[in-house]
């Protein structure tokens, strides 16, 4: 492991890339996105046919629950072997790959994939961890997502942390003519394109210089907060999870050297102009909406309801649109316990849910996709929320802690991580 990253809770790791396959094939979407459209993901089934891919290395989040859920992970974990056998990968010991995204609107996010310290990683709330959590962990969510990782030879990583300084990543974007290319392609299904290059050791020495002096001002300035998880944090809790019982098994002498003590990642520059902070908005299914909306009306007594508010109210009220078959309106909320908009939403639906057992919610990213899914069917209603503040998310976790699950989303759900980069995580 490279020295100069001793001590810092992001490093360089042991990178497999695929070889002898279409790349375009290959790279598929985070799998927690388009949970509720099974046609997106049916499409890239039929694109990728028989071709070598990771979506054979993955289990999308809406299949997690299903009937044959475990004979789907044990598949997954048998062709990560054989991939393996076959060698499938080409691997780039201790390596750092600098990562430009274009996405769908143009913009390029930049990025670095490496791995971040689960020593140093803490989701739970009041951590005082260098990596924390953007959103609060749904511990239900993590046991099916350690399920899929306990016995895999491979991971595939969409978690990307949060920097909120321009002087890691940035001077990298000038520098890749220095660099080795290592992939260059369009992504699937509206995903832009994607370019990576290997770092110098030169660039790796100076961005670890970068790393270490501002995790020296952090420990000083910001109750040492240095990264924050924005995707991708049920994944790297489950990752979390598995580190904490291999350690149990394992001397502590030894602890440094597992690998499950780390978890691939990209860092990224939160205030790239790619980082766009888009709210992911709740999509209720099975409900009569009226009954459902007065009832969100008697939970909120002082709320105002209606197709148009007072402009001058609104400003000063936390607002929740709504949308369902038969119309739309927003909620004006005066007096909510949350400080934003998905706490506040979140505090009516666990209560509804808890009474309505039958009742079943999905987390939509694209007010266009929320606005359909209501409209088709008539007993769905779609809350939108607003997004939040950019500038507003690192103090806000450093005095009020992680905010409620769900709150934001790093992007659309077409400009997400793609799964590309693999690292072995058992010896």
């Amino acid at each position: 492991m490279n020295n100069n990253f001793d001590g810092l809770p992001f490093k360089p790791a042991n990178i497999l890339l695929p070889r002898g396959c279409d790349l375009s094939l290959w790279s598929v979407v985070a799998c927690d996105q388009y949970t509720s459209q099974p046609e997106y993901w049916q499409r890239v089934e039929e694109r990728v046919g028989r071709t070598p891919s990771a979506l054979r290395l993955i289990l999308p989040e809406s299949c997690l629950e299903g009937p044959s859920v475990e004979t789907d992970i044990m598949e997954i974990n048998n062709t990560m072997s054989r991939y393996l056998r076959e060698g499938r990968f080409q691997e780039y010991p201790d390596a750092l790959i600098y990562v430009e995204r274009t996405l769908s609107n143009g913009f390029v996010r930049r990025g670095l994939v490496g791995m971040v310290d689960l020593e140093r990683y803490d989701y739970e709330p009041g951590s005082h961890s260098a990596v924390r959590a953007t959103e609060g962990v749904v511990m239900p969510r993590v046991p099916p997502r350690v399920k899929v990782r306990k016995n895999a030879p491979i991971e595939l990583p969409h978690a990307m942390l949060l920097s909120d300084w321009m002087d890691i990543i940035e001077p990298l974007s000038i520098l890749t003519g220095e660099m080795e290319l290592l992939y260059d392609f369009d992504l699937m299904q509206g995903g832009g394109h994607v370019k990576g290059w290997l770092l110098t050791e030169g660039q790796m020495e100076r961005t670890a210089q970068a790393i270490r002096e501002r995790q020296e001002w952090t420990a000083r300035e910001r109750d040492g907060l240095l990264f924050l998880v924005g995707d991708g944090n049920h994944s790297l809790a489950a990752a979390k999870e598995c580190y904490e019982r291999r350690k149990g098994l394992t001397n502590p002498e030894q602890w440094p050297d597992l690998p499950s003590r780390y978890a691939l990642c990209e860092l990224v520059n939160f205030h790239d102009e790619g980082m766009e902070i888009e709210p992911i908005h709740r999509v209720v299914f099975g409900v009569r909406p009226e009954v459902l909306l007065d009832a969100m009306g008697r939970y909120y007594p002082d709320a105002l309801r209606g197709r148009q508010i007072d402009p001058q109210i609104m400003e000063k009220a936390q607002c929740i649109s709504f949308v369902y078959q038969e119309g739309e309106g927003v909620f004006a909320l005066l007096h909510s316990a949350s400080l934003t908009e998905a706490g506040a939403l979140h505090d009516f639906l666990d209560q509804y849910l808890e009474q309505n057992p039958r009742v079943r919610v999905d987390y939509i990213h694209g007010e266009a996709e929320a606005r359909a899914l209501a409209r088709e069917r008539g007993d769905t209603v779609a809350f939108l929320l607003p997004a939040m503040d950019k500038g507003d998310l690192f103090p806000s976790i450093l005095h009020h802690g992680a905010l409620p699950r769900k709150t934001f989303s790093v992007g659309r759900a077409q400009d997400k991580r793609f799964y590309l980069e693999a690292r072995k995580i058992r010896k």
